[in-house]
Formats: structure tokens, sequence, C-alpha cells
């Protein structure tokens, strides 16, 4: 017997134990012979991290594919692992010996630090892969992998994966060491993606300088009125420039002003003295200055901004660095000596007070004015504490734009296809144009570059050291000593080798000869560039093939009000805390009721409880199930049914198994869910049990076995489609209801997904859906009338013609016990003050005289209509406000419009009840 209420603690851990003991998740477990395979990365967490909500949403998506795809009898293969979070993971550590006063990664040298992070891996590693199996996922978890390998050893098959990938790309001239801009961290001091600065926006100030031209040159400056006119010019010896960041004049090599900007053409070619530094740099003329910001000239420091290298590029100008790695200002003979040694915002402020000083002495020199200004400033997206710096050095570099050619003619051609399509202009502006890849980080923890250096800095890259020794020993025509790059490689650099490093290549392996190309790959947007185009260029450069035909983008999740979830907001829901309190089941079952393609998830709590309550009801329905005997039939033939109430049911049913598959195949996963909610919830548990319950309790014996057998047939069906979505309750039902009746061949996650062709029927459907029509018709004109919930009223069926009349025969006691009714009367009039509606060629009418006072019910409605129409109006006036909607957040927008629906589908049933009484 089942127990009386469904506890997700009391079930979860056990259930996910049986699958573990069957080997259910195991790659191909359950397959049919000789089947396609399906399979599946995961997007590799980062082994420092713990389940964020964002984690949830992805391994919930891939878990319904894959269970829904084992279902199916393939092959399926969903390989797990974790990302080593190169900064995050040595962030960790090193914070770690500070906590415990222990020896900090300096001193204890390079060889013992990476000990002790492998260390920290094995005690507290593993924290986000149980998190994952709490959730329900079914990963092959005896195939985990980790992009170091086991120990990071130059023998395991993951760590020769990445290295035959850096000497491979090297030798096709793909790689190459250049000095080049890139984000770094002066805390860290190293290199580090984009993905790791996020731009805040701050108050800050833009200093207006002005720069003495050279060699006595002056020209005539247009003098304009506020309109823009010009009302005369001005005689000036100097030019006015802007920047958020003084300190970096110290290292500016030019000026640029547009090609065509008529005010600085006799400037062109001439130069300036550089205040503070005395430098004498070039004014020249590039179309990265716009005249119509500021004065229309720019400063321009090629080693610390990205847009300025590039103009420097254009225009030879030096590159000059003015910070050490931690962001002070460097000890050099061109950087006058109060500066030297400085932080970099205490040189800010020491520079301002000096131009400030200058321009005291002379106007032509120094400060012209500080301007109030928010602006935007790179920090690293960790602690959001720290400022990044373009800064220029020395690294590895990847030439991006020529692996990026197949990996977008694989996307244009169709190969490989973005879901939702919107995704492929993305995909396409990056690749576009594409900038060379920084590889390098100046960190300890990660794979260490496979390069070592001579005494003249020649680089010889290489498998190992004895082949690096034996190209260098040739190159110098004697045994030389050598010297390894100290440097690691980016993280995204082994995490876009995961669809096949995880397969066992460079190894010719079984797995990689079967499961590559993978199948779907389902991450966030977010990562496009910095690993899906990554894993592209990469799949298609050493196996010439596509690493994935779809890419599945899931939108962001966010709170209730539409607000991206954040400590500082205090809005961050847990998932853990949501599978803790409601189970994994309706945590599940929420994300992908609320995945539509290409919108945000809106995740309120109300939502997980509401699905709570369906698991409820689901567990509810199996024990009324199990109280009136429905038991699973063996050689039960749903074709063979007598019943219209059980051939309508069995046609229902293959509709929302056809429902179900469909939008799991379009990935359409709110779709799937909703069809499988709708069903289980509204025509199963609230239509057929009601309709099931006088046959259970009469005494047709051949009717009760039939809708028995019947019952206990859909229960299946319903736990197999469900499962993907909600895998613990409905294996948990499955055990149980196979208690008994014939034998389970297998637990339901290894069971086959419905095939139900060919089981409707129309006849029943109509029949059924006539019934269900006249109930719910009945049941809102009690609803919208104000009719007592405890009064049984007479109703009256004009009109009706011989179909209606024999249906009436069969369903009259249903209808009266459902819709509360005394008796149901065929007459040819319809009564004076009566509600009407119409199902099929009939006329229904509720008499409601001495039930309800029609004339006050009327005006009540009226004044309701009223009401409705005055909110319409009101939203409507807010939303047609320009500035309104210009100044109001996202959510408040979302919420109006919200209002808006709900009032005019109220409005709507009002009117219909008026016309009712009319």
């Amino acid at each position: 017997m089942l127990e009386k209420s469904y506890e997700p603690s009391a079930v979860e851990d056990r259930v996910y134990a049986d699958w573990l003991k069957a080997n259910a998740f195991a790659a191909g477990a359950g397959a049919a012979p000789g089947a396609e395979t399906f399979t599946i990365v995961i997007p590799p967490p980062n082994v420092t991290g713990s389940l964020h909500i964002g984690h949830a949403l992805n391994n919930t998506i891939q878990d319904i594919l894959v269970r829904f795809n084992r279902m199916l009898k393939k092959d399926v293969l969903w390989q797990p692992g974790t990302d080593h979070a190169g900064i995050a993971t040595q962030m960790i550590v090193e914070r770690q010996l500070m906590e415990r006063q222990q020896p900090g990664r300096r001193e204890m040298g390079r060889d013992r630090f990476v000990e002790r992070v492998w260390e920290w891996k094995a005690e507290s590693g593993g924290t986000i892969m149980n998190q994952l199996k709490r959730l329900g996922a079914s990963a092959d978890f005896s195939r985990e992998r980790f992009t170091m390998g086991e120990n990071g050893a130059g023998d395991d098959q993951m760590v020769r994966a990445v290295i035959k990938v850096f000497v491979e790309l090297h030798k096709r001239g793909l790689i190459y060491r250049a000095k080049r801009l890139v984000n770094w961290h002066p805390g860290l001091e190293t290199a580090i993606s984009d993905l790791e600065v996020e731009n805040i926006e701050v108050k800050g100030h833009m200093w207006h300088l002005r720069y003495p031209l050279a060699d006595g040159v002056t020209y005539e400056f247009p003098i304009k009125d506020e309109d823009g006119n010009v009302t005369g010019h001005e005689t000036r010896d100097y030019i006015v420039v802007a920047t958020t960041r003084p300190e970096t004049m110290l290292g500016d090599s030019g000026i640029a002003v547009h090609p065509e900007d008529e005010r600085y053409a006799p400037l062109v070619g001439k130069f300036v003295d550089l205040p503070l530094v005395g430098r004498r740099i070039p004014i020249v003329a590039d179309e990265y200055a716009d005249p119509t910001l500021g004065t229309g000239a720019v400063k321009i420091t090629p080693a610390h901004d990205f847009n300025d290298f590039e103009v420097g590029v254009r225009n030879k100008l030096e590159q000059i660095n003015v910070f050490t790695t931690r962001a002070a200002i460097i000890d050099a003979d061109f950087i006058p000596a109060k500066y030297r040694g400085m932080d970099r915002f205490e040189a800010r402020k020491a520079i301002v007070a000096d131009l400030t000083a200058l321009a005291e002495e002379n106007p032509a020199r120094g400060l012209d004015h500080v301007e109030d200004k928010k602006i935007m400033v790179p920090h690293d997206e960790k602690s959001k504490l720290v400022v990044i710096e373009p800064f220029l050095t020395d690294q590895w570099w990847v030439k991006a734009d020529v692996l990026a050619q197949p990996a977008l003619a694989a996307v244009r051609e169709g190969r490989t296809k973005f879901v939702p399509q919107q995704y492929e202009n993305t995909y396409f502006a990056w690749l576009e144009n594409i900038k060379p890849w920084c590889i390098s980080r100046q960190l300890w923890w990660g794979h260490q570059i496979p390069a070592w250096y001579g005494p003249d800095n020649e680089a010889f890259v290489a498998y190992d050291e004895a082949d690096a020794q034996a190209l260098a020993d040739s190159h110098y025509g004697k045994p030389t000593a050598l010297k390894r790059d100290e440097d690691v490689l980016d993280t995204w650099f082994s995490s876009a080798l995961w669809p096949f490093s995880t397969l066992g290549w460079p190894d010719e392996t079984a797995e990689l000869k079967r499961y590559y190309p993978t199948d779907v790959l389902v991450t966030g947007f977010d990562i496009i560039f910095f690993w899906v185009a990554r894993m592209m260029m990469m799949g298609l450069e050493f196996l010439d093939e596509e690493p994935f035909h779809t890419v599945y983008m899931h939108a962001l999740v966010r709170d209730e009000k539409g607000q991206k979830m954040s400590k500082t907001k205090g809005n961050v829901i847990d998932p853990l805390k949501l599978i803790d309190e409601y189970g994994a089941d309706a945590t599940r079952f929420t994300l992908a009721a609320m995945a539509a393609q290409g919108r945000d998830l809106k995740l309120s709590i109300q939502r997980v409880e509401g699905y709570r309550n369906f698991v409820t009801k689901i567990w509810n329905a199996a024990r009324f199930l199990e109280m009136n005997e429905c038991r699973r039939v063996e050689g039960y033939d749903p074709r063979a049914n007598r019943l219209p109430l059980n051939r309508w049911i069995v046609g229902a049913t293959a509709r929302a198994a056809a429902a179900v598959t469909q939008g799991i195949v379009d990935y359409k996963f709110n779709e799937a869910a909703n069809s499988a909610y709708d069903f289980v919830w509204g025509t199963f548990c609230d239509w057929y049990v009601e309709f099931a319950k006088p046959v259970f309790m009469g005494e047709d014996e051949a009717a009760k076995a039939e809708t028995r057998a019947t019952a206990a047939w859909a229960l299946d069906q319903i736990l197999t489609i469900l499962h993907p979505f909600m895998p613990f309750v409905t294996e948990e039902l499955w055990a149980e209801t196979g208690k008994f009746g014939a034998p389970r061949t297998s637990m339901l996650i290894l069971s086959e997904w419905p095939k139900l062709d060919g089981l409707e029927d129309a006849e029943a459907d109509a029949e059924l859906t006539w019934l269900i029509d006249v109930i719910t018709n009945v049941r809102s004109v009690r609803s919208e009338m104000n009719v007592p919930a405890g009064a049984k009223l007479p109703i009256v069926v004009v009109g009706a013609g011989e179909t209606t009349l024999r249906r009436l025969v069969a369903g009259t006691s249903l209808i009266t016990r459902l819709a509360r009714l005394e008796e149901i009367s065929p007459q040819t009039e319809v009564p004076g003050e009566s509600a009407q509606f119409v199902v099929g060629e009939a006329t229904w009418a509720l008499p409601l005289a001495g039930v309800i006072d029609i004339a006050v019910e009327k005006a009540r409605l009226e004044k309701e209509v009223g009401k409705l129409d005055a909110e319409i109006a009101q939203i409507d006036k807010k939303l047609s406000n320009e500035q309104f909607v210009a100044k109001a957040p996202e959510e408040v927008i979302e919420e109006q419009k919200a209002r808006r629906e709900a009032a005019v589908e109220r409005r709507h049933h009002i009117l219909e009840a008026l016309k009712r009484l009319s």
C-alpha cells in the first residue's frame, strides 16, 4: 500500500542509489541492439563551484534530453566532469594558506604549491558533482573527467590532449608568442579573459588636459555658440584632450584627430610636448577620433588602452608601458622621479595636482577643467574590487581568425544549428570580428605551457623536455641549458577540447569512435564566444568534424520581478534549498515548465510550491487507483476497450505523449512540461478519475475490470512521459505499482518511451468532450453569477438533437453530480430569467429566478466592466507614455503588461456572463 503522502526526502537518496546500483547511467544502458547514439557533454562546472540556479536549469534540461533518449532505447552517453578553474582554484588555496597562517605560494615553491592544490581538490573538489546528483542528474559518473586529468602528469591522457593541440597548432603557425595588450589583474599578476572582467558603472571624472604644441606652432580654433554656430576663432598654441585615467598620460605617444576634422587639419604631422614628461609626440590622423565627442582630439596610449593599441599599430606609434605587474608606476628614466613606485591611484592624484599647478603657471599646458561623469570601469568579475588594467606584455596567442573560418562555415551551411536561431547572429558577429586569443596565464595551477627557452629567449615548443632539448641542441649546435615557460594555459584552452578529450583523444579509443561527434550542447548564452565557438574551432581543426549538431541556448533565471539575481540584492534562490523544501521533482519541473526559448525565466517560490502540489496530485491519484484495485493486466490491449470513457482516456493519453515527445524533440521544454501537466492534472485526475468513480462503485463487473485495467495502463504511460521531468516520484510509483500484476522487466529509467500511434477514437473523444463542456459551462455560470455553492438547480435543454439526447441518457448522472444540478429536462423554450450557454446544437438554460437577483447581478457585472475599462485605459496611458517606458525598470513594464492582460481576460469573462443573462 502506498504511503498516505509522498516525502521526497525519504525517497530521493534511496532511488538514486538504486539507479547507481543498477548501473542505469552507464553509457549504453538499456540501449536496443545496434541503436544509434545520443551524446551530451556536460559544460564542466568549475571544480571550486557550488550548484546555483543556472546550473540547476542547465542540468535539468540536459537530464530531460538524456532520460528521454535513453527511453527511446538509444545508446546514450552523458559525459560529466569538472574544469580546473585556474584563477578561482589558485585563489581559494592561497586564501586558505593565509587563513591558516601557513607559508604562501612563493615561499612554498611551485611544485609544493601545486601538490597542495591537488590535495584541496581531493578534499573539496567533488562538491558540485554531488550536488548535481541531488538534482537527479543521470550522467555516467564512472567516466567523470577533469580538465587536468587524474593527477596532472604528462602521461595522463587529458594532459596529453592539451599538449598535442598546443604543439600541433604551433607547428601549423597558429600559435605564436607576441607582445600585445591583455586584461591584466594587478592583484593576481596575470592576464585574464574578457569573461573574468566586469564593467561596473561608477561616479568618476573626465579630466580635460591642455597639451602645448611644439616648435611654436599655432592654429585657429573655431568658437561656437550654444546652437553650434561658429561665432569666431581663437588662436591656440595647445590642443585639449580628455581622459578618465590621467596617470596613463605618462605613456602617451601620440594624439589622434579625425582625417576630415577641419579644425585640426593644419596640425596633422605636427607635435606636442607632453606635459610633466617633456616627450615630443606626434599628432596623427585616424578615424578612431570622433569629431562629435569632446574636442575631437584623443590622447593615444598604445600600451594601456585596447583602442589606442590599434591606433598605435596603424600609425606606428611607440608602445610605452608605465606600470609594473602590480600597477605601480615603473622606475624608468623617462618617468619623473616623484611618480616612480607610486600606486596607480596615488599617481593619479599627484599628476592631477601637478597639472593643476602647471595650468596656473602657463595656460597653454596642464589641466583645462574637470567634468564629473559616470563611467564604466573594468573590475575583476569575482571580487569586483580590483580594477583591471589593459597591459602590454609578452603572451602566447592563437590565430583565432584562421580557426574561425571553418567554424563559421559549419553554422552557415547548417551542419550545426543554434536553438533559438537568433543566437547564430551573436556567433557570427563575434567570429567575423575575432581577435587573437591570449592563451597564457601567469599562474601556477593549470596546464604548464610546453615551451622551453634558450639563453637568448628563443622558444622551443615540444611534447616534453627531451624533445625541446633536442631542438635546442640542433638550433645552437651544442648542448644548451633551457628554462621552461612558467606560465600556464588559459582554462578555456583545455575546455575547448572537452567534446573529444573526454572520449580519450588523442588516443583512438572505442568511445571516441562511437560517441564523437556529440549531439546537443546545452549551455548559456554568455559563453558562446569563450567556449562554444572554441570547441567548434578545435573539433574541426583536429577531428575534421563539428563537435555537435545542435547548440541549445537556455536563458537566464531571474527573480519573480525579472531582476537578475545577486547576493547584494538578496534575491538569490538556492536550488539546494528548493530541493530540501519542495523536492527535486518540483524544482526540476518548475525550471522545465518555465524554460521558453529565448525568454528569461522569472522564478517564484509560488511556482515551485504549485508544482510540489502537482507531485502530490500524481501520488494521490496513484493511491486512489490502488485503493480501487486498478492493477496492470498482462496482455491488456487499449484498442479493445468497450466503454467510451476508456476509449477516450486512451486517445487523450496518446495525444499527451505525442505532445510531450514533440516538445522535447523541438527543444520546447516548457511546452512539453505543460502538455504533461495539463493532461495529468486536468484530463486524467480532474476528469477521468471523477468519471471512473461511479464505475468503480457500480455493479457492472466487466466495466469495472476494463476501467481498472485502463486506469493502470494510463498511469504507466503518465509515469513514463513524466519521468524525464520528475524522475524520483515516477520511479518510486513505477516500483510500487509494479508489485501487483505482471512483473516489471526493468526500472522506469530503462523502460521504453510510449509508442501510442493509432489509439485515438474520434467518437469517444466527441462524447467525452461534450460531457466536459457541459459540466464546465455550468460550473462557470454558477461561479460568474455568484450562485451559492450548496444550491442544486434544475437545468433546461432546448433544441437538443438526437445525438445530444442520446448522450444525456448516458451522462445525466455524471452531469448532475459534478455540476451540482437537481435535474436535466429537455424543453422547447428557454425559461425567463435564466443564464444560457450553447454546447453543440443545444441551448442550455439555468433558471436563476429566486436564486439570485438578476437585476442586481447585472448591475454588479456592469459596474465591474466599468472598473476594468478604467484600469485598462490607465495602463494604456502609461504604456503609451514614451518617458514612462524609457525610465521605468523592465520588470515594472512587464508587470503593467501582465495586469492589462489579466484585466482584458477578466472583462471578456464578465461580458460573456452578461451575454448569458440577456
